[in-house]
């Protein structure tokens, strides 16, 4: 009951943006991702977290709101892609073995823990996601 009220609230957060806005938010994300290996130090900021509104702390990715990231109806991919694709590419990105390892050397001291705890968050809604989607997926067949 707690989860679908969470759900909701967030969806109606999500529906402010228009769809331009949403659009721009998955435009300056991907800017950001392409400009990180420019950088030699990150900080929380620095990372396109998957979420339509900025997250200030690893609290504010939740699994509603990486949802309505992921699986927006105005998703650059979307129409390319099965959810379940689109799932598993920000799986990649997030794993916590590789963004250890390419950016969490790179983060600043002060920062560090919350950015490894935030990368976990992501990786685990993520997977969450995806087993939500496969159950979806198996029940509509």
């Amino acid at each position: 009951m707690q989860e679908q009220a969470e759900q909701e609230r967030y969806a109606r957060s999500a529906k402010q943006l228009s769809k331009e806005e949403v659009m721009k938010v998955f435009e300056e994300h991907e800017r950001r991702w392409s400009r990180l290996s420019t950088l030699d130090i990150f900080t929380w900021y620095s990372f396109p977290w998957p979420v339509l509104q900025r997250a200030n702390s690893p609290e504010e990715l939740t699994v509603q709101a990486i949802h309505a990231y992921v699986l927006s109806p105005h998703h650059p991919n979307e129409k390319n892609k099965l959810a379940k694709d689109l799932i598993k590419d920000y799986i990649k990105r997030w794993h916590p073995d590789r963004f250890e390892a390419k950016f969490l050397p790179k983060v600043r001291d002060d920062d560090r823990e919350k950015v490894k705890e935030g990368a976990g968050v992501v990786a685990r809604n993520l997977n969450e996601l995806l087993t939500r989607q496969s159950a979806l997926n198996d029940f509509a067949t």
